[in-house]
């Protein structure tokens, strides 16, 4: 094994510094929109969270960049996000979580399971071949691009497949973020409802809290806790396809791929939070840098939103996968309605 010199990783950092400054300078100017909103309209109508992806996509198409920035942006985009959630379980409140107990994990299991086979079907009905409709299938129902990676190993699903799968989760994701809200006053949700169905409907984890940030506090609270209930079914998703599938141990990912470290950081400080090991004052300061650091994370999102490749994918993945997301809405506004969280 080759031993890692001091000067590589000098050489490393350096590496990231062009996407993170990239990273730094979009999540500026999405604060800024946001101060303009408010001077302008009294209000933040669209949250610098929000704008953050919107205005890294934008960068992304119009702006032509050197390969030298991608280090970076992935780094700001993984990294930073899951520093991000580890912080943001020292606010969660525990005692909201623990009142909806069993039945609400219950739930998340039953739901998942079932948008799962039925999104299947979904690709399959429309000629998808069955490893890019597992693909679908498991990053609607789970968590978009992380769940896709990790199911491509397990059926041998070829580039091609995970390119045409993952195409539309970023957009598509981006969409959601910025139509749920509306679905509070549409549908009169609690800020306790629309958490939970904004935890179960939504891709990624920073995404929730770009949905939830506009409603409030609560919203955010469950939401985060639901989605990441929900990443959690992306383990024995992988183990019960590995087994389906017939293939050897050794095409299953590593269990932490299956249940990631900021999982984990997430539940351990909701617990020292709990026991009372972080006090109020330091947990507020945790939520600040939190928010700090998914801004930074989510503008690095955008960035890597590749709107030409997600027209190039093709008209059948398309329709799948929208019609995916809008099975998992109506499954997920059934839960609530079944939970009796749907109004306050």
């Amino acid at each position: 094994m080759e031993k890692i010199t001091r000067k590589d990783s000098i050489r490393g950092i350096r590496a990231l510094v062009p996407g993170i400054v990239l990273s730094v300078l979009v999540s500026g100017l999405a604060v800024v929109a946001e101060w303009l909103e408010v001077r302008l309209t009294g209000g933040a109508w669209i949250e610098a969270l929000v704008l953050a992806i919107l205005v890294g996509a934008i960068v992304r198409l119009f702006l032509h960049r050197s390969e030298g920035f991608d280090p970076g942006i992935a780094f700001s985009a993984k990294y930073f996000l899951e520093i991000a959630i580890v912080l943001l379980g020292a606010s969660v409140s525990a005692a909201a979580i623990m009142g909806m107990g069993l039945p609400l994990i219950g739930a998340i299991a039953v739901v998942v399971a079932a948008v799962l086979i039925a999104s299947y079907g979904i690709g399959r009905g429309l000629g998808l071949s069955r490893r890019v409709a597992l693909l679908v299938a498991c990053g609607n129902s789970i968590c978009g691009n992380s769940a896709i990676a990790a199911t491509a190993p397990v059926i041998h699903a070829d580039a091609d497949d995970v390119a045409s799968s993952i195409a539309f989760t970023a957009v598509l994701g981006m969409v959601t973020v910025l139509l749920l809200p509306a679905l509070v006053p549409l549908l009169g949700l609690s800020a306790t409802g629309y958490g939970v169905m904004a935890g179960m409907t939504v891709y990624a984890v920073p995404q929730v809290l770009a949905a939830t940030a506009p409603v409030s506090a609560l919203s955010i609270q469950i939401g985060t806790f639901v989605k990441l209930v929900r990443v959690l079914m992306l383990g024995p998703v992988v183990f019960v396809l590995s087994l389906v599938s017939g293939k050897a141990a050794d095409r299953r990912p590593a269990l932490y791929l299956m249940v990631p470290w900021f999982i984990l950081g997430f539940l351990a400080m909701l617990f020292a939070r709990s026991f009372g090991l972080i006090d109020a004052g330091l947990a507020g300061v945790m939520s600040k840098a939190a928010g700090v650091l998914t801004i930074l994370s989510m503008a690095a999102l955008g960035l890597g939103i590749d709107l030409k490749r997600v027209l190039r994918a093709g008209p059948r993945v398309t329709v799948a996968v929208v019609l995916s997301l809008g099975l998992l809405v109506v499954a997920s506004y059934a839960m609530v309605l079944l939970l009796n969280l749907a109004t306050a």
